[in-house]
C-alpha cells in the first residue's frame, strides 16, 4: 500500500494524471485529497518502506542456548519434538519458563528448514484407466457394528479402481488372510465384471505374522496364481509406507466415516442377521458407485475380459469324523451327521464357512468357528447332528465339553440350569434332551423356545405331555401312503384305441 488509504491503482493515476494537471486536480481525479496529492508529490516512496527496522524488544532467551544444546539434540534425533527439546531444557535452565515455547518452536522450524534432513517426496501419478486396482483390509470395531444385539468382530476387505472409483466391499469375520483376499478380490472383479492389469496390496504384514516359512511361501505363490488366473500384474507397497498405496489407503477413511453416516439415517448400527448387514453394505457401495457411473463405464470398457470361472477362493483340507461325531480344524470342533463317522472329507475353507465334500459329493456347509485367544478350542455344534444318540444317552449332557453350544438358542440353556436346579440331575437331563428332540423332530425350535421363556418367566417348567399335544403331530404316528404306479405301456392302448363315433 502506498499510503493508509491509497491503492497501487490510485498511485498510478495520481501519477499520470499530475504529468499533465496540477496536483490538487490530479489527486481529485486519483481519488483522494489535496493533502496526499502534496505528500506523494514529494515523497512517492510508501510508508511501509519508510519504517527502520525495529531492535528487540527484550533479550533472546535463547542466546548462547540453542546453538549450543538445541542443534546438538536436533542433529542426534532429527524427529525429536519440540516439546521433548522444551522439557529438557527447562530442566536444565529452570530459569527460562514456559514463555519460551513459542519462540522455541519458531527457532526449531527455521533450523529444521535450512539445516534439516531431506524429507520424503511423494511423486503424485496420474492414473490410466483400466491400469491398477488395489486392495487393503480395514477395522470396523470403531463403528460398533452388532447383529442381534451381539457385537461383530470384523473387518471390511476394500478393493478399488484408481481410475473411476469403482469401490467393493466384504465382510471378513476372521483376519487377514489368503482366503479372504482371494473370496474379495474375486468377488469386485465380478461385480465390475473386468480385470485391471495391475494388482496392489500392502505389504500383508498381519497375514504373514504367524506363518511359518513354509506357508508363507505358499501364501505368496497361490496369491501370484491368483493373480495370474485373471491376467493381473500383482505388486506390493514397501512395509510401513502406506502412500504407496495411497490411492485406497485415503478413501479407506472417506468410506468408514461414510458408513458411520449412513448408520446414523438408518438409526440403528444393530442388524437383523449377518445377510442383512451384508445387503446394507452393497447397497450402500451400490449408491457410492452410481455417483461415478460415468467415469465406472469409461474404465469398464477396457478392463482385461474375465476367465470362464472363478479361481478357488478357498483353503482345502482333509479331515477324519472322529466317534465324537465331527472333526477338529484351526482349533475348532465341528460337528456333522454321525454317519459320517469314519469317514475322510475334504473341507474347502473359507472366512466365514466351511464346504464338506464326500469325494466330490457336496455334503453340507457349515458356519466357521473361530478358536479362543488363549488357546482354548471352539466349537460349532449343530444339535440336530446328536440328537439320536442323546436321547440314549442324555447323562452325557453335564459333563458334555461344547454343552452350552449345544443349546440352539438361549431359551434352552435357560432350561437346562432351571431343570437342574429343580430336578435330580437325571430328571433335568432327561426332560432337556427330550425338549430338544421335540424341537428337532417336529420343526417347532423357534415356537418352542417363545414357550420356553414364558413358562420359566412364571416359575413352572414344561410338561411333556402338554408339549407333544401342542407341538403335534407326531411324524411316528403318521400312516405311510403307498403310491402305485401304473406301467407306461398301459398308456398305449390310449393311442390305438377307436374314437368314439368312428366305424371300426
Amino acid at each position: 500500500m502506498p499510503g493508509r488509504h491509497v491503492t497501487d491503482h490510485q498511485m498510478r493515476l495520481f501519477m499520470k494524471y499530475r504529468s499533465t494537471d496540477t496536483t490538487p486536480v490530479a489527486a481529485a481525479k486519483a481519488g483522494f485529497s489535496t493533502a496526499t496529492g502534496y505528500r506523494l508529490a514529494q515523497d512517492p516512496k510508501p510508508p511501509s518502506l519508510k519504517r527502520v527496522p525495529r531492535d528487540r524488544r527484550r533479550p533472546d532467551p535463547l542466546a548462547g542456548i540453542f546453538d549450543a544444546e538445541v542443534v546438538p539434540m536436533l542433529e542426534a534425533a532429527p524427529g525429536l519434538r519440540s516439546v521433548a527439546v522444551l522439557g529438557e531444557l527447562l530442566q536444565r535452565h529452570p530459569d527460562l519458563g514456559e514463555g519460551i515455547r513459542r519462540t522455541l518452536e519458531r527457532r526449531i522450524s527455521r533450523w529444521r528448514a535450512l539445516h534439516g534432513a531431506e524429507r520424503e517426496v511423494i511423486f503424485r501419478q496420474v492414473q490410466e484407466p483400466g491400469r491398477m486396482g488395489l486392495s487393503d483390509f480395514t477395522d470396523m470395531a470403531d463403528l460398533g457394528i452388532t447383529v442381534a444385539g451381539q457385537p461383530l468382530i470384523h473387518r471390511l476387505y476394500h478393493f478399488r479402481l484408481a481410475y473411476s472409483g469403482f469401490e467393493h466391499v466384504h465382510v471378513v469375520l476372521g483376519g487377514e488372510s489368503f482366503v479372504a483376499l482371494a473370496e474379495g478380490l474375486q468377488n469386485a472383479l465380478w461385480a465390475v465384471g473386468g480385470a485391471p492389469r495391475e494388482h496392489r496390496s500392502d505389504s500383508l504384514s498381519a497375514a504373514f505374522r504367524n506363518l511359518e516359512r513354509d506357508a508363507a511361501t505358499d501364501w505368496t505363490a497361490r496369491y501370484e496364481a491368483l493373480c495370474t488366473h485373471y491376467a493381473m500384474v500383482p505388486s506390493r507397497n514397501n512395509r510401513g509406507v502406506a502412500h504407496e498405496n495411497g490411492a485406497i489407503e485415503g478413501p479407506h477413511g472417506h468410506l468408514k466415516r461414510a458408513i458411520a453416516d449412513a448408520l446414523l439415517l438408518r438409526g440403528t448400527p444393530d442388524f437383523g442377521d449377518l445377510a442383512a448387514y451384508r445387503q446394507f453394505l452393497d447397497e450402500f457401495c451400490g449408491r457410492r458407485n452410481a455417483r461415478n457411473r460415468k467415469r465406472i463405464d469409461a474404465e469398464r470398457a477396457v478392463l482385461q475380459p474375465l476367465p470362464a470361472r472363478r479361481t478357488t477362493d478357498g483353503e482345502e483340507t482333509q479331515v477324519t469324523v472322529t466317534s465324537s461325531g465331527g472333526f477338529i480344524l484351526r482349533r475348532v470342533f465341528y460337528t456333522v451327521p454321525s454317519r459320517l463317522i469314519g469317514h475322510r472329507l475334504r473341507v474347502r475353507l473359507h472366512d466365514d464357512r466351511l464346504d464338506l465334500y464326500l469325494g466330490a459329493t457336496h455334503l453340507l456347509t457349515l458356519p466357521r468357528g473361530r478358536g479362543y485367544g488363549d488357546g482354548r478350542r471352539g466349537h460349532v455344534v449343530d444339535y440336530r447332528h446328536v440328537i439320536h444318540a442323546l436321547r440314549r444317552k442324555p447323562m452325557a449332557l453335564p459333563g458334555l465339553v461344547y454343552r452350552d453350544q449345544l443349546f440352539p438358542r438361549d431359551a434352552y440353556r435357560q432350561l437346562y440350569d432351571a431343570a437342574i436346579a429343580a430336578l435330580p440331575q437325571k430328571a433335568a437331563c432327561k426332560l432337556t434332551v427330550d425338549i430338544l428332540a421335540l424341537a428337532h423332530d417336529r420343526g417347532c425350535e423357534a415356537e418352542l423356545a417363545t414357550l420356553i421363556i414364558e413358562l420359566l418367566a412364571v416359575g413352572v417348567l414344561p410338561d411333556m405331555a402338554a408339549l407333544r399335544t401342542r407341538f403335534s403331530p407326531d411324524p411316528a404316528t403318521l400312516p405311510n401312503i403307498t403310491v402305485l404306479f401304473s406301467q407306461l405301456s398301459d398308456y398305449n392302448a390310449l393311442l390305438v384305441a377307436t374314437p368314439a363315433g368312428e366305424a371300426a
